[in-house]
């Protein structure tokens, strides 16, 4: 999904760290992005691309509730790859809207 880990990257281990993403390697990118987020908790991008990892691993639960965290900070905006400028509240939206419904019951 294109909003997963869209933000742009404005510092090199940003850069990295989207990279990580964009590869799958998840686990790593999320050792990034914690640590990252420690330095500099005020970062709403660090939130949505761990957000997104915790979507691409199946913990939904988690992901929901980093997005959820991101809606209820400020709105920043933030510069997209695409070039666009877009809120953060809006890339946690539309992320949190592509999630699976919280009562997925999985069937065979």
């Amino acid at each position: 999904m294109a909003v997963l880990a869209s933000a742009a990257p404005v510092h090199a281990n940003d850069r990295t760290m989207y990279q990580l993403i964009a590869l799958g390697d998840y686990a790593r990118a999320e050792r990034m992005l914690l640590a990252e987020q420690k330095r500099t908790p005020e970062r709403p991008e660090l939130l949505l691309n761990l957000a997104a990892v915790y979507a691409k691993t199946n913990r939904v639960a988690e992901a929901r509730a980093l997005y959820a965290e991101v809606l209820d900070r400020p709105a920043v905006a933030l510069d997209m790859l695409s070039g666009r400028t877009v809120s953060s509240h809006d890339v946690a939206l539309t992320a949190m809207t592509a999630l699976p419904p919280r009562n997925a019951i999985a069937a065979r």
